[in-house]
């Protein structure tokens, strides 16, 4: 491909909710640029940005797609996001290398929880926002609804560019509201709310500029130019979102979409220069979209091809990158060498001799690198800010179904965590169980399917086990003597103790008063090694015990039986009894839960956590919504993401971290101890 200067690029993110058009809107930019000679369609699995067998076979998107070509000598690169929530990750980062998006907005449904959740994130990423109203040939389509819903809900400053010409399935072409081209087909009411349509365009770019709104009030009008040119200017600077439509499928107002990309999106040229920090000093610098100074790059998305292995796909901020020649990583502190530079169609790579300053391009087969690294000039380093990634919301245990999957599940889940950073597999050391996080029952199930198509592996997923502990909260004192004769050498040891509580998070203590020399020392130290054997498997359904003081006082030896394995079993049966003795009580983990909601649906959410044991800590308002901050027990948030999505409607969102750890409620333990016990009898069966 041919190279491209910084003011010759659009960089475009192309967002909304799952079932808007998106990508069948790209199947009809490639073929309005020249770049395909047939759309694609989905239901075939023909599509240029669907090409995972996965996404053919669910009939959507679950991965971000880069799809590059050129237009009106501009390079164009589109970044195709999934559009179910759960996929919130490929949103993110795909935003830090964009300089514009167009929010997709299904004709027939109107806005919809992506189409809320793309603006905002717009907003807050400071990145140019416009509106594309799709499928308005389908039946119940209403494009005045649609634009008042988008006016109404995103507040002013949405000014309409198209016009629809023609009705549901008499919709035939569009009419442009800047140069009045195509408005000879529209009827004469359409032609009066068009017109109306003008004013309001007009009036809404006249205030973003002071002398431009000098000569509108003074003459009444604006002129074609005139207009093109503070649109242009404004959508640049988030002051303007403009509102576009058409049919994707029927390839209606998508030549006029793809000219609005080319000749009103801001090039990277355009945008603000982009704040970095200097690894040695700490010192920020801005960076200038220049080929010729020092090159700076930032890793925003990660593929696994079956081919090439793993895809880097990285965003130039500055300077350029040869092909087969090298990079510094900043973040891991290595150098890489990179072979062929090239960009995507889908799953097609188009080479490329050099990536350039603004430009967006791949490298394959990288040793060290991953998504959210910054790659740069060996002698000229500087780091990028870290991609904002948001946490899991839910979590299942994961087990390898064979022998033949426990072998290969490593490798597996290395590349599909390497992919998508919000997708998580850990491994609990209290409950021994590997466990998947993700963000939604879909993201988790599409990951696991991915496991299985692509690399041959399945699993069985399950609720996890609650990292429960147990404690005490009183004193015990118990004496214990061991005492083993089988002919030979026996053994032979009593051992005093008595334990007390210590304050939340102390962990354990091990204490010698015994005097008079009644244990000698080496059999002391033997004590405290069956104290912490014990602690493995408290007394009443065989969790870890924690925050003890265990105090041996008092013990008895033989001169010949008494040994280390003799004391370390009387220990272990002294402290075991001591505990019965000192109210034992099972601790849960807490979590510091932040959940974001609609304000009017706040209500229903206090409710929700109240009953799932949580306590409201305070809440954060915010444009339109509430940060409700809760104390919640872990056990209680396994699964909460479908009641929070069910309540809210697929706009609410939490994040949530440990806290601390508390007593269980008196009425929950019985079944948390039989739970326990059943889990034991069927390991052992097993």
């Amino acid at each position: 491909m041919a190279i491209f200067q910084p003011k010759d690029i659009r960089n475009v993110i192309l967002l909304g909710h799952s079932g808007c058009g998106k990508t069948s809107l790209v199947e009809a930019l490639l073929l309005n640029a020249g770049a395909i000679a047939k759309m694609g369609r989905i239901l075939d699995g023909t599509t240029v940005s669907d090409y995972n067998e996965d996404e053919k076979e669910k009939k959507h998107s679950s991965s971000t797609s880069l799809v590059s070509f050129s237009y009106k000598s501009k390079k164009i690169n589109v970044i195709d996001i999934p559009g179910y929530t759960d996929f919130v990750g490929e949103m993110i980062g795909g935003f830090s290398s964009a300089d514009a998006c167009v929010v997709v907005v299904n004709a027939t449904g109107g806005i919809e929880i992506g189409t809320e959740r793309a603006f905002r994130l717009a907003k807050e990423k400071n990145v140019p926002c416009f509106f594309f109203i799709n499928m308005l040939d389908k039946e119940h389509s209403n494009y005045d609804k649609c634009f008042d819903d988008i006016n109404n809900k995103f507040r002013k400053h949405c000014v309409p560019v198209d016009y629809p010409i023609g009705k549901e399935s008499s919709f035939k072409a569009v009419a442009n509201v800047i140069t009045q081209k195509g408005a000879e087909g529209l009827d004469d009411a359409e032609k009066s709310h068009f017109r109306a349509l003008g004013d309001s365009l007009a009036e809404t770019v006249a205030e973003t500029d002071d002398a431009l709104l000098e000569k509108y009030l003074d003459k009444g009008e604006l002129s074609a130019e005139e207009l093109a040119q503070a649109l242009r200017k404004g959508l640049n600077t988030g002051d303007i979102s403009p509102i576009l439509c058409g049919s994707a499928t029927r390839n209606i107002g998508v030549r006029e979409l793809l000219d609005f990309i080319a000749d009103y999106l801001p090039s990277p040229a355009d945008r603000a220069k982009t704040e970095v920090t200097k690894p040695e000093s700490g010192d920020k610098i801005s960076l200038d979209t220049d080929p010729g100074k020092p090159f700076a790059a930032l890793v925003f998305k990660t593929l696994s091809d079956p081919f090439l292995g793993q895809i880097s796909i990285f965003r130039v901020f500055s300077g350029k990158l040869q092909s087969n020649g090298g990079f510094y990583n900043v973040d891991k502190g290595a150098r890489e060498k990179i072979g062929q530079i090239f960009t995507m169609m889908g799953k097609s790579q188009v080479s490329m001799e050099s990536a350039q300053a603004g430009d967006i391009a791949c490298v394959a087969k990288l040793k060290e690198t991953q998504t959210g690294d910054s790659i740069t000039d060996d002698k000229n380093t500087v780091k990028f800010d870290d991609i904002k990634f948001p946490e899991p919301a839910v979590s299942f245990s994961l087990k390898p179904k064979t022998r033949s999957d426990e072998d290969k599940i490593s490798n597996a889940i290395h590349k599909i965590m390497a992919e998508d950073p919000t997708f998580k597999v850990t491994r609990d050391e209290q409950t021994k169980e590997m466990i998947v996080s993700g963000m939604g029952d879909m993201h988790i199930n599409m990951m696991i399917n991915r496991m299985k198509m692509r690399y041959g592996v399945q699993v069985e997923l399950g609720t996890p086990k609650v990292a429960y502990k147990e404690t005490i909260l009183g004193k015990g004192d118990a004496q214990y003597r061991h005492k083993k004769q089988t002919g030979g050498a026996g053994q032979f040891a009593e051992v005093w103790m008595r334990i007390e509580p210590l304050q939340r998070g102390e962990g354990f203590q091990f204490v010698d008063e015994v005097v008079g020399g009644a244990i000698p020392r080496q059999f002391v130290v033997s004590c405290e090694k069956g104290v912490r054997s014990a602690l493995e498997s408290g007394s009443l359904a065989g969790f870890p015990v924690v925050d003890v003081r265990a105090i041996v006082y008092d013990g008895k030896t033989h001169p010949v039986d008494s040994k280390d394995i003799a004391f370390q079993t009387a220990a272990r049966h002294a402290f075991k009894e001591s505990m019965l003795k000192a109210r034992p009580v099972i601790l849960e983990p807490i979590m510091d839960v932040d959940v974001i909601v609609p304000d009017e649906v706040m209500g229903d959410i206090t409710g929700s956590l109240n009953s799932r044991r949580g306590r409201i800590m305070g809440m954060e308002p915010g444009e339109g919504s509430q940060t409700v901050k809760a104390k919640m027990p872990l056990e209680e948030m396994y699964k909460y993401v479908n009641e929070l999505k069910s309540i809210t409607g697929g706009r609410g969102t939490y994040s949530m971290n440990f806290s601390h750890y508390e007593v269980v409620p008196s009425n929950l333990v019985q079944a948390i101890i039989d739970k326990a016990k059943l889990t034991k009898k069927e390991e052992a069966e097993d």
